[in-house]
């Protein structure tokens, strides 16, 4: 590909689906996409390894980090860090992948706020009842912590308007497909293909004036 890629940030419900989009887009698409891994201060889940999922971190070497200017974006989220690294965003990006940052809306916003080009697609279930229990029956985290996901899912729910897309994570095959779709597109949207169309003026000019 010799185009610049596009850096797209996915965020949704805690229990959206989110993560599994993403590995499906990256086994289907491997060519097109680039998926950021975020460091986080959290204790791994039951499966997860430091540089897969996320870079598991101390507190202190996350502190370490921000100091050093070397994030995107930090958040702090039901107690823990989570940040997205610079360095390897901007090589997959100038290499001409699109780099999916899945983060949450504190982040999102952040990124976009720093780089405005960037496309932000949030994912939810069809209702809140399917996401109560999909963070019921993934077995991971007692009622205290599903209670509080739920609560900031709802202080969540009142910036989604600031998305650019809003994309409904009911049947997996479909979503993905749609997310695929959205991102495809917008590579062709007039605004991130400005070069090339003043080249193809440039040529059409010289054309027109008989060079």
């Amino acid at each position: 590909m010799d185009k610049k890629g596009i850096l797209v940030v996915v965020s949704g419900f805690s229990g959206a689906g989110k993560g599994t989009i993403m590995k499906r887009l990256l086994a289907d698409y491997p060519d097109h996409y680039a998926l950021s891994i975020s460091a986080t201060t959290r204790e791994p889940r039951p499966g997860e390894s430091h540089g897969r999922e996320y870079f598991f971190v101390s507190q202190a070497e996350f502190e370490e980090m921000i100091e050093k200017d070397a994030l995107i974006e930090y958040a702090r989220y039901v107690d823990n860090y989570y940040g997205t690294p610079k360095d390897y965003v901007h090589r997959q990006l100038e290499a001409g992948r699109d780099v999916i940052l899945e983060i949450e809306i504190q982040g999102a916003l952040k990124v976009k706020a720093a780089y405005p080009d960037t496309l932000l697609m949030f994912v939810s279930p069809p209702n809140a009842e399917e996401l109560r229990e999909r963070l019921v029956n993934r077995g991971t985290e007692d009622a205290a912590t599903i209670a509080s996901r739920l609560k900031r899912a709802w202080q969540e729910a009142q910036g989604v308007e600031q998305y650019d897309y809003f994309v409904i994570n009911d049947i997996l095959e479909e979503c993905v497909q749609e997310v695929h779709h959205i991102i495809r597109n917008e590579h062709a949207r007039v605004a991130r293909n400005h070069a090339v169309i003043e080249n193809i003026r440039a040529q059409l000019k010289g054309f027109a004036e008989g060079e």
